[in-house]
């Protein structure tokens, strides 16, 4: 692992005494999380060994190098992203981390995280460094009460998608993630409701994917949290597809 890997994974290990600060508010009282599914997603960092960054990419790590309060984000940094499949009751075909419902055996929400994780990508858990855990998070349209784990992947296996419950899996650099002009803000309207959230659009090379929703809004807080966000246009707007 490069020294810079080092440092990333050093500042993401250092901000739970920090605390970070995740941008989602949600509907729900103390009655209906009581009886929510209890679930786990993984977002899981490592150093990129595959997919370099593309130039654009690189200009945005010098631009968060230069920004106010911000720390600099290597080039080979990914997160790991998944496609879910159509058939999925909830979410449905939407970019998510992996993760899913806990289960009787699993000992704590990490061990979910790294069980699903498992099951939809293939990786190796045991090549996993589980950093700490975010508050959980409820999440009304799917009654989930969800905790976040934030992970480094100490030695990376093999992934694939599993096609049963995600269709595509992606190591995204997070430069690329950054780049101002791969983020905006999702509109979503249901009925006579619009909801506005944080939203980037994958590059060509990924499909050209929207993530928006939870997963976007746990990015957009990880990435403020520690400084990596560089300033974006909020009025650009992607439209979600229903």
């Amino acid at each position: 692992m490069t020294t810079l890997a080092q440092q990333a994974r050093h500042q993401l290990e250092a901000q739970f005494g920090r605390g970070y600060r995740i941008p989602f508010v949600a509907q729900g009282n103390a009655a209906s999380t009581a009886d929510a599914r209890r679930s786990a997603v993984l977002i899981l960092f490592g150093q990129l060994d595959e997919v370099p960054a593309t130039a654009s990419a690189t200009a945005a790590v010098d631009a968060a190098d230069h920004a106010t309060d911000a720390h600099p984000v290597v080039p080979e940094l990914d997160v790991l992203l998944t496609r879910r499949s159509s058939t999925m009751r909830a979410h449905a075909g939407q970019i998510a981390f992996p993760g899913g419902g806990a289960e009787p055996g699993d000992a704590s929400p990490a061990a979910t995280a790294l069980r699903e994780a498992n099951e939809e990508t293939g990786l190796d858990p045991t090549g996993v460094d589980v950093l700490g855990t975010l508050p959980d998070i409820y999440i009304p349209v799917s009654n989930n009460l969800v905790t976040p784990v934030i992970g480094w992947w100490r030695r990376p296996s093999e992934i694939a998608a599993d096609n049963t419950e995600s269709t595509e899996v992606f190591r995204v650099p997070v430069a690329e993630l950054i780049d101002p002009t791969h983020r905006g803000t999702s509109v979503l309207r249901v009925g006579h409701q619009t909801y506005y959230g944080p939203a980037f659009r994958l590059a060509s090379h990924f499909g050209g994917h929207l993530v928006w929703g939870f997963t976007a809004m746990l990015l957009a807080g990880v990435f403020d949290s520690l400084g990596w966000a560089v300033a974006w246009d909020a009025d650009r707007r992607f439209e979600v597809a229903r």
